[in-house]
């Protein structure tokens, strides 16, 4: 008969009781209250409170003139346009993007590359274009409390998907006798 000796590993259990001499919480406890704690709803934020966080956290913050409660933020040559929403939180009015001098440019994807299309044009996105706005992108959401999206943390989301071979394919016919 194999007996444990104490304090082993065989010989520990789960404890799942309160220590009368210590008054620490048993673990299974103290998880549960983790859990109800990290289960409680965020309070949402205000418009504001984003407008305070970012110029706090070095963001170029600069109204557009002749709308209220719009402005277009900036930093690592990355921006975004936002607005106050009826409920006061935050909405973005144009996505976050690369800017092309003074205009956020478009992430398109043709599939072997992703480029930058503004009004002058598209150029190569290189990794740092992209490295910025995902850094960029991520620090935003930190600020307007909005959520960031699996695929977004992933790395950089295209507005546009342009693959070379689905082009031209709008044009011909479907295969008829189907």
């Amino acid at each position: 008969m194999v007996t444990a000796k104490a304090g082993s590993r065989e010989n520990r259990g789960p404890r799942s009781y309160t220590s009368k001499c210590s008054g620490r919480v048993a673990p299974g406890k103290q998880r549960e209250k983790e859990l109800t704690a990290m289960a409680k709803k965020k309070k949402q934020k205000t418009f504001e409170d984003a407008l305070t966080y970012l110029r706090a956290h070095a963001f170029d913050v600069q109204p557009i003139a002749g709308v209220v409660n719009r402005v277009q933020v900036g930093k690592h040559g990355c921006g975004a346009v936002l607005d106050r929403a009826a409920d006061g939180s935050t909405v973005y009015v144009a996505r976050p993007g690369c800017m092309v001098g003074s205009e956020i440019a478009l992430i398109v994807d043709h599939g072997y590359q992703k480029f930058l299309q503004s009004r002058h044009g598209e150029q190569p996105a290189t990794a740092e274009h992209l490295s910025a706005l995902h850094r960029f992108t991520e620090e935003l959401h930190e600020a307007a409390g909005t959520i960031s999206l699996y695929n977004e943390a992933l790395g950089t989301v295209s507005d546009l998907y342009l693959y070379d071979r689905l082009k031209g394919r709008e044009d011909t016919p479907p295969p008829s006798g189907h």
